[in-house]
């Protein structure tokens, strides 16, 4: 295939935004394959339970949810749950964030994408360098949190159950999140 005739995201975009999708479904495009996942009730209610705790040091500006930003690797197009972006964050040429300027990105776990969550997601975000990366699972009751991103790995690692604080002090973050109002599936 020449160059020209590559696929790109911002095609794959194009043509996602003509297609019918169900109302509640996020679309994300990772590794070139295009995932519907269907927003639940919970889902949401932990999403807006982190975004109301990192609102303690970042303002409304700087904490995004289910926006497009493309990372490193071929074909990436995320809407993370969740992002808090540094001070100072721009746009790129194409008026969307940059991924250099996340701080912290966090996804809570759908049954159908989970795979993702979990593999070529962290991936990308540790070859990305993204200080801090905290995957919620509501079907365990467990979160993961990824950071000290160094040569395309996370080198720091710790899961805890649901109603253990995520202790973010040591990070750019410098705050800690209380697990206890988060749900189970």
């Amino acid at each position: 295939m020449a160059d020209s005739d590559k696929l790109s995201l911002d095609m794959m975009f194009d043509w996602l935004e003509r297609m019918p999708i169900p109302e509640g479904y996020k679309t994300e495009i990772v590794e070139g394959a295009i995932f519907l996942s269907p927003q639940r009730d919970n889902h949401w209610d932990i999403i807006l339970e982190i975004v109301e705790q990192l609102r303690v040091k970042y303002p409304r500006k700087r904490v995004k949810s289910d926006v497009r930003i493309d990372f490193p690797g071929d074909l990436n197009g995320f809407a993370c749950d969740v992002v808090a972006l540094r001070d100072g964050a721009e746009r790129d040429d194409k008026g969307r964030w940059r991924y250099q300027d996340i701080e912290l990105v966090a996804e809570v776990i759908s049954r159908k994408t989970a795979s993702n969550d979990y593999g070529p997601k962290l991936e990308t975000y540790a070859v990305a360098e993204v200080p801090v990366y905290l995957i919620v699972d509501p079907y365990t009751g467990t979160w993961h949190l990824h950071t000290l991103p160094k040569d395309g790995k996370y080198h720091g690692y710790l899961t805890l159950d649901f109603g253990d604080p995520v202790d973010l002090t040591g990070t750019v973050v410098g705050l800690t999140l209380e697990t206890t109002e988060f749900g189970r599936e």
